[in-house]
């Protein structure tokens, strides 16, 4: 949704010239001292979105034109524009310019007609009419201290309703004179009818009253000779019918006891194969719990073997690599020792070469002199040569130390190289040992899913299993409860055929009343049975008519005697809504009872009226006789106190009858039961799982055994070896770094000392350049030093020489003497030894593997030979068990065709006495009436005489009811002679027409008869009527004539009229009721939430209700609110700052139904006290913080200051006063206490 993102105006009001006022944001608050034209800045919208010219405090247009009200216009024209900006970042420019007297309408610089700049703010959400984007200054209080008609009137504005209103009004007004003028119309036709039928009288009077007579004692004989010959064609149908059935139906008992005796056999024979297969099924059984105890064991076994064959292919690779590492040490040993003995055998050499090398000597006389000068030298330099000689001697003692540490680094080198090669090995192996855990854990994981799901289901099938027992057994026992009334509810079957048949031959027929309702809950079983009475089995059917021809149906099938209730004539007095509203448990009987079609609720109202039902005795005494108005009242034990002052308790009867709504459940109990039973067998299928569910539970047990072991395996070598490998390598890399500065020191002090001896050697040289200076002259030398170095630097190269050799010697005696240390034969053997031990007990544990195998394949091949057994007498059992259904379906069969063959005998029994009752009647209705019968044989006498009480003059149509009241009151025997007697009547048929004769069909007869009956009606009719001719009932029939067809175009007319108008007027009502109850509905669910949270309590209560729930835009609605901690008070009752709380939660209510995508808000603070100031702020904050724009005009600093953006507005003088306008953007700040904002001259916009 987007927003109001600035106000362009121009000369519009107190805004002189062009000014921007904005940008706005989601939380805007407007500010400035009064009179600065804050509130023109308001009319500013309400102008640019359209509104009326009298809604902005000006007598016209003009006038908001700037200076125009002092008479100094700045302009002939002024407009002002909103930019309204989308959530996709596009900008929409409504402008709204005054022109003259008028204004125009432009968006994005397009002229529009009003009504299309209208329709294009309506598609935003922004509804002039409802106004649901502004509040004026004032409005809060107003709309708390609105009367319930004038909330009304705010509904009807935000659901546009009231735009309806006068369409509505108009169509009831026309709806009503409609129905006036078809009601004039209708009495006016029925008059001029009345005098049409008067007119034809007069006429049919004088051209029927010679002949009628005649004709009425011709038509009654033909009459009954007609029923009679039909009769007793009839009878001998009927009598050849029953030879026949009865003759079925010996046939058919025959075939069905030799079927009953077939079903005995076949179920004896089940029974001994049941038996037998019991047996094998115990046998499977044993076997089965057999097999699963081994299985595990095996299981068990297995996995050991596959262990420790894991472990011995792991010790022979282990004693491979063991081996290879011996050989290998045996040869690094070997060179070891041959490398030594070349360099013994070098050193060796060495020295016999310096043996045979001579040296030059010099001559006695210059050796005594060179020695005297030596000594003569060596004086001088006493003290230097001792210098010298200690210096020399730390620079020895510090090179063998530098030596040692060296071959010390050596040594640490290579132990550290061969500690990482163990410790690589070691990660491999605990690497391997990782797979395989990690590989079994995700196998016992996948067990272990499989277990629990299979463990769940076994579980939710137990659980399951003894639910659904559970419920069958409650359904079977309310089975066994419905079979109390065994033979009520035959009767009731019986009932149901007959209603089943009239559904089928009569449409409109709806059923019995206890069919098509029930109570909403079983407590009100016995009220609503002792209120509804003898119409619980009342049928409901559309029409009188088809009720009289449901009744003649019934008549002749002989059925029971029920009463119909016809819809269209009924009458039924209106629900009266004020006993909705009585209070206590007091309901009205029929807002307790569901049916089912709605057309039959007239038949429910007529049945129950307006009786309520009460939950005690007590409290339906009161409402009968305690108040002003008596009523009925029935309490839920079924005493019933009726308007007259009688009370009729509810008896056991009662009780019984109402068991009858429930045994319209009992169709729907035996369908669970049979879906409980199918369901029980699915889920025995998952409780055999059990075995399945122990042998995943050895495997896990087996798998996790394994797991553990490797394990502790790798934890061992992590926690163990790896740690004493890491504290050697942490010892060796320790040692390193605290032998690398001693080398650095070392190496440093000789480096020093060094320059030190060359220092005191040149010391030295000086002198004995000086002692032997002529020596060296005689011996043509420089001097001295070279004749010695010649043989210094021989002794030094012999020296330095022969410490390479020591070094190197040492280094591989060194490295020797560790080789020789290490035991590899020692290790190969430790693997070979736990090599040996591994097959000993894979060996053993092969052998108990095959012993269990073999004993499982043992115990396999005789549970399979069972269950081959068992599967084969399943077989015979479910081959016996097809034919016992098959035998069953047979009896089953030749039951229903008994049963069939013998209602169809009882049927033509009751026929034929019943027809025999009719030829009875109508022999009688003769002799009563006079009629003189032709016969062929026998005489009126033997026919019954009348009895003295029963009077001649009833007409042919009540002959069935006297032959059948009579026929009820005589004992078989009698009606037997009685028909006996009157079988030797034989009657002379010749008069009768052969058309007559040759009418077969049942409807024809009825039709022909009903012809008859109309025809001697009429007669009667017309005799009775007629007293003297009237010789001008021509000329007054033919004018009544053109009369009522007028009349009868007339009304014709005005009913069309009148249903349209019906129609167009129940259309809009319907359209009005359904755009208030939109708004209405959603502002009373969402006003309580808002006020709670405007009243920071969730005790807090606010609600709306209208007066007029059928048409509540008539009338007021009511709107209550309970402040928290206080007791409900009416509106009027509460302070200024709860009536304006309320206010603004109904407003705040109001807008979120169609909310505008801005909301500007006038001064809604001015009743409020700080804590409501900020309760209203926060939640203002919220609405902004979702999908709402609100721009606020306040006051009040506790408020605009919880603002996004404040606009300040503030006059300048001019000939009038002129609005200017500031913007600051508090987003900047942090949120400080008012007052504490900078108005730095660069946060003004």
């Amino acid at each position: 949704m987007g927003y109001l993102q600035r106000l362009e105006l121009e000369n519009f009001k107190s805004y002189k010239g062009y000014q921007v006022i904005g940008p706005f944001t989601k939380f805007s608050a407007i500010i400035g001292p009064n009179g600065a034209g804050k509130s023109n800045l308001m009319d500013a919208i309400s102008f640019v979105l359209g509104e009326k010219t009298s809604n902005l405090r000006v007598r016209s247009l003009k006038d908001l034109i700037h200076g125009a009200v002092v008479g100094k216009a700045a302009a002939n024209r002024a407009y002002v524009t909103a930019v309204y900006q989308e959530s996709n970042g596009d900008e929409i420019h409504f402008t709204r310019t005054i022109i003259g007297n008028g204004s125009e309408y432009r968006i994005d610089g397009k002229v529009l007609s009003p009504a299309e700049y209208q329709g294009k703010l309506e598609t935003l959400g922004i509804l002039i009419k409802a106004k649901n984007f502004l509040v004026f200054q004032g409005a809060v209080e107003s709309i708390a201290m609105k009367t319930p008609k004038e909330r009304t009137d705010l509904f009807e504005q935000i659901s546009r309703s009231d735009e309806l209103r006068e369409e509505y009004d108009k169509l009831k007004d026309e709806m009503n004179k409609a129905t006036e003028d078809t009601n004039f119309s209708f009495h006016k036709r029925k008059g001029i009818a009345a005098e049409k039928r008067e007119a034809r009288a007069e006429k049919e009077e004088a051209d029927k009253f010679q002949t009628l007579s005649k004709d009425l004692t011709e038509t009654r004989l033909e009459f009954q000779l007609f029923k009679l010959y039909h009769t007793d064609r009839k009878m001998d149908g009927l009598k050849e019918e029953l030879a026949a059935v009865n003759k079925q139906l010996l046939s058919e008992n025959k075939r069905k006891d030799k079927v009953e005796q077939q079903l005995r056999n076949k179920k004896a024979e089940i029974a001994r194969i049941q038996r037998e297969q019991q047996i094998l099924d115990k046998n499977v059984k044993s076997k089965e719990v057999e097999l699963n105890l081994k299985r595990p064991k095996y299981i068990k076994t297995k996995e050991k073997v596959v262990h420790l064959q894991k472990k011995v292919d792991n010790s022979k690779k282990q004693i491979t690599k063991a081996e290879m590492a011996h050989e290998n040490h045996q040869i690094v040993v070997a060179d070891l020792e041959k490398e030594l003995s070349e360099v013994q055998g070098m050193i060796e050499a060495y020295e016999e070469d310096n043996q045979e090398s001579q040296e030059i000597e010099l001559e006695d006389t210059q050796m005594n002199e060179y020695n005297n000068l030596k000594e003569k030298a060596s004086q001088q330099t006493t003290a230097l040569r001792q210098t010298l000689t200690k210096i020399k001697r730390q620079q020895q003692s510090d090179e063998e130390a530098l030596e040692q540490s060296k071959q010390k680094k050596n040594d640490l080198d290579s132990r550290q190289v061969q500690l990482n090669e163990q410790k690589v090995q070691l990660e491999e192996r605990i690497a391997k040992l990782e797979q395989y855990i990690n590989q079994n854990s995700q196998t016992v994981d996948k067990l272990k899913a499989d277990k629990d799901k299979l463990a769940a289901e076994i579980r939710i099938a137990n659980t399951r299993h003894s639910e659904i027992q559970s419920s069958l057994e409650g359904v079977q026992s309310e089975l066994r409860d419905a079979k109390v009334d065994k033979h009520e509810s035959a009767r009731n079957q019986r009932k149901a055929e007959t209603l089943e048949s009239m559904k089928r031959l009569f449409p409109g027929v709806h059923g019995r009343l206890i069919d098509l309702c029930e109570p909403v809950h079983r407590r009100y079983q016995i009220a609503i049975t002792k209120v509804l009475g003898k119409n619980m089995d009342a049928i409901v059917v559309d029409t009188e008519q088809c009720g009289r021809d449901c009744i003649q149906y019934m008549k002749e099938q002989r059925s029971e005697p029920s009463t119909f209730i016809p819809l269209d004539t009924i009458q039924v007095k209106p629900t009266n809504e004020k006993l909705r509203n009585l209070g206590g448990t007091a309901k009205l009987i029929i807002d307790v009872i569901r049916y089912d079609p709605p057309q039959i609720k007239k038949a429910l109202q007529y049945a129950c009226g307006n009786s309520l039902v009460c939950d005690t005795m007590e409290e339906a005494r009161k409402l009968c006789f305690s108040g002003s108005e008596r009523h009925k009242a029935v309490a839920l034990d079924g005493t019933l106190f009726s308007k007259s002052g009688i009370i009729s308790g509810g008896a056991s009867d009662i009780k019984r009858k109402a068991k009858r709504w429930d045994e319209k459940a009992v169709d729907g109990l035996k369908r669970s039961r049979d879906r409980y039973l199918e369901e029980l067998k699915e889920l025995n299928v998952t409780r055999r799982k059990e075995p399945e569910l122990n042998n995943l539970t050895s495997q896990i047990n087996g798998l996790e055994t394994r797991l553990k072991y490797s394990k502790r395996d790798r934890d061992s070598s992590i926690d163990q070896t790896m740690a004493e490998y890491n504290k050697e390598a942490t010892t060796i890399e320790n040692e390193l770094d605290d032998l690398k500065p001693v080398l650095d020191n070392l190496e440093k002090q000789i480096d020093d000392r060094l320059q030190k001896i060359e220092d005191c050697q040149d010391k030295l040289n000086v002198v004995e350049d000086k002692v032997f200076k002529d020596f060296c002259k005689n011996l043509g030398i420089d001097n001295i030093r070279q004749y010695e170095e010649k043989q210094l630097s021989k002794q030094q190269e012999k020296a330095k020489k022969r410490l390479e050799f020591a070094n190197h010697q040492s280094k591989l005696q060194s490295q020797l003497d560790f080789e020789k240390r290490r035991n590899t034969q020692g290790q190969v053997k430790k693997y070979e030894d736990q090599l040996v031990a591994d097959e000993a007990a894979l060996a053993e544990l092969e052998d108990e593997e095959k012993v269990q195998l073999e004993s499982i394949d043992r115990t396999q091949v005789a549970l399979t030979e069972a269950i081959e057994e068992r599967d084969n007498f399943k077989g015979q059992s479910e081959e016996t068990e097809t034919e016992l259904k098959e035998i069953k379906k047979i009896l089953s069969d030749h039951i229903k065709e008994i049963t069939k063959v013998q209602k169809l005998v009882n049927t033509q029994e009751v026929s034929l006495e019943q027809k025999k009752v009719e030829r009875h009647g109508l022999l009688k209705s003769c002799k009563l009436q006079d009629i003189k019968l032709p016969l062929q044989q026998g005489s009126m006498e033997d026919i019954q005489n009348p009895q003295p009480s029963q009077t001649q003059g009833s007409e042919t149509a009540d002959s069935e009811s006297v032959g059948t009241s009579e026929y009820e009151s005589m004992s078989s025997q009698a009606a037997a002679r009685l028909y006996e007697r009157e079988s030797r009547i034989v009657l002379d048929y010749s008069i009768l027409s052969p058309d007559l004769k040759e009418v077969t069909d049942s409807k024809e007869i009825k039709d022909q008869l009903d012809s008859y009956e109309k025809k001697i009606e009429s007669m009667l009719n017309t005799l009775q009527r007629i007293t003297a001719p009237n010789m001008k009932a021509v000329e007054k029939l033919d004018t009544v004539k053109e009369k009522l067809q007028e009349t009868t175009n007339e009304f014709e007319f005005a009913r069309k009229k009148a249903k349209k108008a019906k129609n167009d007027f129940e259309a809009i009502q319907k359209k009005r009721f359904d755009k208030f109850m939109d708004a209405f509905e959603h502002v009373s669910a969402k006003i309580d939430e808002i006020y709670k949270h405007l009243a920071n309590s969730p005790s807090a209560q606010a609600f709306l209700g209208p007066e007029n729930p059928e048409e509540p835009y008539l009338d007021g609605i009511s709107y209550n609110c309970v402040a928290p901690g206080k007791r409900f008070r009416p509106m009027d009752n509460l302070s200024g700052g709860e009536k304006t709380v309320a206010a603004l939660a109904l407003l705040f209510a109001i807008h979120s139904y169609q909310p505008s995508p801005f909301f500007v808000l006038d001064e809604i603070d001015a009743a409020l006290d700080n804590t409501n100031i900020n309760r209203v702020a926060r939640y203002i904050r919220k609405q902004t913080e979702e999908d709402t724009q609100c721009i606020i005009i306040s006051l009040k600093e506790e408020f605009y200051t919880k603002a996004d953006c404040l606009v300040g507005i503030y006059p300048e003088e001019d000939n009038c006063i002129v609005s200017k306008t500031l913007s600051l953007d508090l987003t900047k700040y942090e949120d400080n206490p008012a007052g504490d904002e900078d108005d730095d001259d660069e946060d003004i916009i």
